[in-house]
Order: structure tokens, then sequence, then C-alpha cells
């Protein structure tokens, strides 16, 4: 079973930290997305990139909407980023 994700963190630079409730902190690269076009075009800036960045649908997620609505949102899929996400062997500090 996958371990419930309750944290995330996102840099300038398209990565995001993920904290997991048993311990885990992975970094998940998102650069991917700028790449795409349609809604992903609100993710090419750096500054909306970390702005939009949260946890909806228990998963990473970009509030582009702006109203925290669960239906209007990019969510990642919480297999996809946990499995495409890496170790992280160093502590960062939680916000």
């Amino acid at each position: 079973m996958r371990p419930k994700l309750f944290q995330v963190v996102p840099t300038k630079d398209y990565n995001v930290y993920l904290y997991y409730d048993n311990g885990e902190i992975k970094l998940y690269d998102c650069k991917w997305a700028l790449t795409k076009s349609g809604i992903f075009t609100k993710l090419h800036s750096a500054d909306a990139f970390v702005e939009l960045c949260c946890i909806m649908n228990n998963t990473l997620a970009f509030d582009v909407a702006g109203d925290f609505d669960n239906c209007n949102c990019i969510d990642i899929c919480p297999d996809t980023i946990y499995t495409d996400s890496v170790p992280c062997n160093h502590d960062i500090l939680i916000a």
C-alpha cells in the first residue's frame, strides 16, 4: 500500500518535494509540464507553478482555478508521483 502524501513543497526549478506519512521524502520532477499546452500553460511561469502547487484529491495538484475546487484542478496520479519520484537523502525543512 502506498503511503499517504501530507505535504508538498514546490521549487522554482519545477521540482516538488513530497512528504509521506511513513517518513519518506521524495522529489518529483515536473519539468514535463513545460512541454504541455492547454491548461498546463498556467504552470509555465515558475512563480505560478509554486503558487498553484498543493494537495487536492489526496495527491499532488495545481489549483489552476484558484478556488480549491477538487474538480477544477490539475491533479497527478498518486501512483505516478510515488513511483516516478526519487528518494531524498537529506533533511528538508517542513514549511
